[in-house]
């Protein structure tokens, strides 16, 4: 059985996300960086090739949690741009 990709963090939100992508280019642009980061650090870590250096995948990861941060931002504001709406 293969592991989950424990970067795939925002799988939940699907919908919003796919959503967000239509109405925004900066979102989609960013979000798109973000799944090919994620991508890229889970096959690393899961690789049997050549080894990669911690300082290279040390740095992949801070800017990988920069993105979720902004893509997480982008979330909020969008569920609560949702709420508003219900209400």
């Amino acid at each position: 059985m293969e592991r989950q990709n424990k970067y795939r963090k925002f799988q939940l939100q699907q919908k919003n996300i796919e959503v967000l992508e239509k109405e925004n280019s900066r979102f989609k642009r960013v979000y798109s960086e973000y799944e090919n980061m994620s991508n890229e650090l889970w096959d690393m870590e899961n690789s049997k090739g050549e080894p990669v250096p911690d300082d290279f995948i040390n740095a992949m990861l801070l800017q990988t949690s920069y993105l979720e941060d902004e893509i997480e931002d982008w979330l909020i504001q969008f569920n609560e741009k949702k709420d508003d709406i219900k209400h």
